[in-house]
């Protein structure tokens, strides 16, 4: 949005911020798209529009890639639409298809931007292991049929933990920005149904950074790198050392934190 269009937008008497949650399956990524190509921030804007009688523009947590998920991204905008909270849950949602849901609306303050005011985001990435693939997880989990050494794979991760500097796990095409992140969690978990659950929350991410962490720690659960290998590609700051992507399907944003709590509190 260019700077005057902002501040136009600004003067809107109101700054609504929502939650929302999407399967991105057959979405080109949540950034706005040019048609034919279809985004979720396309079918949002348009559905917000037809409720609140105005021009909508919509500034985002997080710039999902195209069949990544969200159970919690937050956006806002502003508008002069008179249309009561209460009355906006139902609204939205009857006139999105099923697999966008608003999940919470809130009146945000005036200096509220769901993108430059979160302090951090929290990452799910879902494997999905077994002899046979399971169609019930094949759009949210990459399926692997070969086992993989969990330990060793926890043992990386933990690897990520604090500051760093992440360049090995960065791909090319991003905005330009620091490649220095802390990392606040970094774990992988075994739940329900042989699934293994990756969880990153840190301070920002870059580009495709938590589906190259995942392509690299899959590799060391499969036996092809060591954890010291990891550390090494860790402190290399060299894309070329580290794994390909994992894919997109098994990647949620799964939330996203501002001073405090949730902004809807």
């Amino acid at each position: 949005m260019k700077p005057e269009h902002k501040e136009e937008m600004k003067r809107r008497a109101r700054n609504i911020a929502l939650k929302v949650a999407y399967d991105g399956t057959r979405y080109h990524g949540f950034q706005r798209q040019t048609p034919p190509i279809l985004a979720v921030q396309n079918v949002l804007e348009q559905a917000l529009e037809s409720v609140f009688g105005d021009s909508v523009e919509l500034a985002a947590a997080g710039r999902t890639d195209a069949g990544v998920h969200a159970a919690g991204q937050v956006v806002n905008f502003f508008t002069d639409g008179r249309i009561p909270l209460s009355r906006v849950l139902r609204a939205v949602n009857s006139l999105l298809p099923e697999d966008i849901v608003v999940k919470e609306v809130w009146e945000a303050d005036r200096s509220f931007s769901a993108r430059h005011s979160a302090k951090s985001k929290t990452y799910l990435y879902r494997i999905q292991q077994g002899e046979t693939p399971s169609p019930f997880t094949a759009r949210f989990a990459w399926y692997e049929r070969r086992p993989l050494d969990l330990e060793a794979m926890r043992g990386a991760m933990r690897l990520l933990l604090g500051m760093h500097d992440f360049s090995s796990f960065r791909a090319a095409g991003g905005a330009p920005m620091s490649p220095v992140r802390t990392m606040l969690e970094s774990d992988v978990y075994e739940i329900d149904g042989g699934q293994l659950e990756f969880r990153l929350h840190g301070t920002g991410f870059l580009y495709h950074m938590v589906r190259n962490i995942v392509g690299t720690v899959h590799d060391v659960g499969l036996g092809r790198r060591s954890v010291q290998d990891f550390a090494a590609i860790l402190a290399a700051r060299d894309r070329q050392q580290a794994s390909p992507t994992a894919p997109a399907c098994g990647l949620c944003l799964y939330e996203v934190a501002y001073e405090g709590c949730s902004p809807a509190r």
